[in-house]
């Protein structure tokens, strides 16, 4: 075992996009397992938009990192020493282990990986934190019908992939907005979407009106700002919005851009809710069994980007705000064996 657990703790408080100077990277003893704990190795780190709204000091759904604590981070890793009687040495595990190369863990809020074939990243992706919104936000709060028109905003991105396959899977019709040629191209070829969009080369009112001729139905947005106004001016009658992120807004130095048209809200009787995952956690269980049927099956596809090395985290991470990750980006942090 290792005697060194390498780490990034959080030195400051961003202001715009995170930089490498807003972490420290240290090091420090690995920490001994107390009794009911377990040592975590660390092999896959997953990064999220969600954790640059965790290094704000503000009001949310969960309190922020703190300064001088290691950044928050879900991960899966191998259990190297447990005392913890429920958690057995060589057993694989997901938790919020923060970005480091060891964590100490009591158990709580980690999940067994099941020896089931399927590669440990997807893990993170399509059958982790990423699948449970996209399944929870989709079918829970949007609550799709067969035939309904679903648009996609981030639609090549991690949640919004999956979302718009698990909307194929429910017999609805896809629309999903994405940047650039190359991602339009994916999320119709691998993904199954119906109709691509792309927003920075075409005119997304009039593409979303020539794509949805009867309205959205549902609008699962992970993006915001303009690309969520445009949404809500096409919204079909009892609409359904989810809002699960707003990534376009999370380096803003100036105050968040709320949406114009929100009085189509009104004028279509739509409703536009905004989601948290930890939410259904008591069912995360339920909708993996569920979504891992589907990807046995080859109904469901996981695409990982994977990069290597715990030292490049702050430019790997800068890769998710400027749309450069293919699939669900995460690090790499040391062989699965």
């Amino acid at each position: 075992m290792a005697e060194i657990n390498h780490k990034f703790v959080l030195a400051s408080r961003p202001v715009g996009m995170a930089r490498r100077g807003n972490w420290n990277y240290t090091e420090s003893p690995v920490a001994a397992p107390a009794d009911g704990e377990f040592l975590v190795k660390i092999i896959y780190i997953s990064l999220d938009p969600a954790m640059r709204g965790w290094m704000n000091d503000g009001r949310s759904y969960i309190p922020p990192v703190a300064i001088g604590e290691v950044m928050r981070a879900l991960a899966l890793g191998r259990v190297v020493e447990s005392k913890n009687p429920k958690f057995a040495v060589g057993d694989i595990v997901t938790g919020a282990f923060g970005v480091q190369e060891y964590a100490i863990s009591n158990g709580m809020m980690v999940n067994k990986v099941p020896p089931i074939g399927i590669p440990l990243p997807v893990f993170l992706g399509t059958l982790g934190m990423t699948g449970m919104t996209a399944y929870f936000g989709l079918l829970e709060v949007g609550k799709p019908k067969a035939g309904d028109t679903v648009v996609v905003s981030g639609a090549a991105g991690a949640t919004g992939g999956v979302v718009g396959q698990i909307a194929k899977i429910k017999g609805c019709r896809t629309v999903g907005i994405a940047g650039g040629p190359a991602k339009c191209e994916y999320i119709v070829k691998e993904l199954g979407y119906d109709v691509a969009i792309d927003y920075k080369s075409e005119d997304l009112r009039k593409a979303l009106g020539a794509a949805c001729p009867k309205g959205i139905d549902v609008f699962f947005d992970n993006v915001g700002g303009e690309i969520l106004d445009a949404a809500l001016g096409q919204l079909a009658m009892r609409a359904r919005v989810v809002i699960c992120g707003a990534i376009s807004q999370y380096n803003n130095t100036t105050p968040v851009k709320g949406p114009a048209n929100y009085l189509s809200l009104l004028v279509n009787r739509a409703s536009m809710t905004g989601m948290i995952v930890f939410d259904w956690a008591e069912r995360y269980g339920e909708a993996a069994k569920e979504m891992a049927g589907w990807v046995a099956q080859g109904k469901l596809h996981a695409r990982c980007d994977v990069h290597e090395g715990l030292h490049n985290y702050p430019e790997v991470f800068e890769k998710l705000f400027r749309g450069e990750n293919n699939g669900k980006l995460m690090l790499k942090v040391c062989d699965e064996k």
